[in-house]
């Protein structure tokens, strides 16, 4: 595999990333969930993965302005050709050390209860789930989070401090 380089999001990036959102979703309407603000506003904490010059991933991330120790990740995608080959490790990483430099404790995030690869992705990256009164298969999950229907499992991951993170 070619090196895999990251860097910051630009606005310009939008375009490319919203082109093929939904085919690195199998299809699924995806575009809504990721509007060009977070492109504008969002760009010291949210990266694009660049290989041979092509987008092999992107993450979009904040620190949070009402929860001071807090950071949350939004949204992130892996080209399906590199999925499994540690760019979506490299993405994380890269957003756990921004987020260190803004003094950030804990990073959040949400799925679905139906993404078992993302909750394990998650737990690999040493997330955890949050228990909510819902369960389904073994997964706490907060039903109704994201609307009716809408229903999120809650992510936290603790950041250690002066030290690299043990994966």
């Amino acid at each position: 595999m070619a090196s895999i380089q990251i860097r910051n999001v630009e606005p310009s990036d939008y375009a490319s990333i919203i082109q093929v959102l939904n085919d690195w979703w199998g299809g699924r309407l995806m575009s809504d969930m990721l509007p060009k603000l977070f492109f504008v506003h969002f760009r010291e904490t949210s990266f694009i993965a660049e290989q041979d010059g092509q987008i092999a991933g992107f993450l979009i991330g904040f620190v949070s302005q009402s929860l001071p120790d807090e950071a949350y990740i939004h949204f992130v995608g892996v080209h399906p050709d590199l999925r499994n080959s540690g760019v979506g490790r490299m993405l994380y990483e890269h957003f756990f050390e921004t987020v260190r430099g803004y003094g950030r404790r804990l990073v959040r995030c949400v799925t679905a209860p139906v993404n078992k690869a993302s909750i394990a992705f998650h737990q690999r990256m040493g997330f955890e789930v949050e228990p909510q009164p819902a369960e389904a298969d073994g997964i706490p999950f907060y039903c109704d989070y994201d609307g009716p229907g809408g229903d999120r499992v809650l992510l936290v991951k603790k950041l250690a401090f002066g030290a690299k993170e043990a994966i």
